[in-house]
């Protein structure tokens, strides 16, 4: 087994590294003068077991095509297996037609990753659970529910929370993790006009007295949380934190929940944090890494993924 990262998130690949207690490989990523993408594997990589670590995140073009390259250099490599190992699998938001005359996205970008050879894919927390089909390779979809049970036990009485999703579409994860802490559910009910804008409508659930932990995967401009948040307290919830999987946090978003009403935003580093989420006093990050290397770990042996969330 090998290890390689491109540059979207080195600082996860070698947390991850330093987990399976296995270097990262050597390879060189550069920019011709017109920005082209240039990708030297410094290594022999023959016969070996290759995971590719890279998050397609911002700027979300330049990592998809780092990835793709180095996918193609392994496999001119004679690499006898490569792996892509997607923290934040971006464009996953595009995952059916939502207009008239609109792309699948997630779908052509599934196919550009499989013609580029890769054999394989791991990734965590999609946006749409169908979208694994979108991949004619096997696809293992992890999820952090995991991770937000531990942190959630050593930051709360769960015994006074109740977890809470910020739309009807993210009941199946916001029940997994209920289920994990045996807590109650609730929805928040919104309507959204436009991408980008939402209206809370209603809250489904009794809130009153209790700490509302919201769960998504990801979060953007912040507006829907921020939102629900709002919403939630008018109800009589006591505190609201967030946990997101992914911190795309964008347009100003940081800002944002920093003058919210949230209680707290927990993210994972799928996405590398920026300076200004690193310096917010109301952001935290939680690593994942452990929970991908141990997912590497058994793709490798051939053993259950799935066994990691029993």
């Amino acid at each position: 087994m090998k290890l390689f990262s491109g540059n979207s998130n080195i600082v996860l690949s070698e947390q991850i590294a330093s987990y399976l207690e296995t270097p990262l490989g050597k390879s060189v990523v550069k920019r011709f003068s017109d920005e082209e993408i240039f990708v030297e594997l410094q290594e022999n990589v023959r016969g070996e077991d290759i995971f590719i670590l890279q998050s397609t995140s911002y700027p979300a073009n330049d990592h998809l095509m780092e990835l793709l390259i180095m996918i193609d250099a392994m496999r001119r490599s004679s690499a006898r297996r490569i792996t892509a190992v997607l923290p934040y699998f971006g464009y996953a938001r595009q995952d059916r037609k939502s207009a008239p005359r609109t792309p699948i996205s997630a779908k052509l970008v599934a196919n550009i990753i499989t013609t580029a050879g890769a054999d394989r894919v791991l990734t965590l927390d999609l946006h749409a659970g169908q979208i694994q089909g979108f991949f004619d390779i096997p696809t293992d979809n992890l999820f952090a529910v995991p991770v937000f049970g531990r942190d959630i036990k050593q930051h709360y009485n769960t015994g006074n929370v109740i977890v809470v999703s910020p739309d009807v579409g993210g009941v199946v994860r916001a029940r997994a993790l209920a289920k994990r802490l045996e807590t109650p559910l609730a929805i928040v009910d919104k309507r959204r006009d436009k991408p980008g804008e939402s209206e809370v409508m209603n809250v489904i659930g009794d809130v009153s007295g209790k700490d509302c932990i919201l769960v998504d995967d990801i979060i953007d401009s912040g507006g829907t949380l921020c939102n629900a948040a709002d919403a939630l307290l008018a109800k009589g919830a006591t505190s609201v934190t967030a946990y997101i999987t992914h911190g795309v946090l964008s347009s100003g978003a940081v800002s944002r929940i920093a003058n919210s009403q949230l209680k707290e935003l927990v993210i994972t580093d799928s996405i590398q944090a920026t300076t200004a989420v690193q310096s917010a006093t109301n952001i935290r990050v939680v690593t994942i890494s452990n929970l991908i290397g141990e997912a590497i770990r058994r793709t490798a042996l051939e053993k259950s993924v799935s066994s990691l969330f029993d």
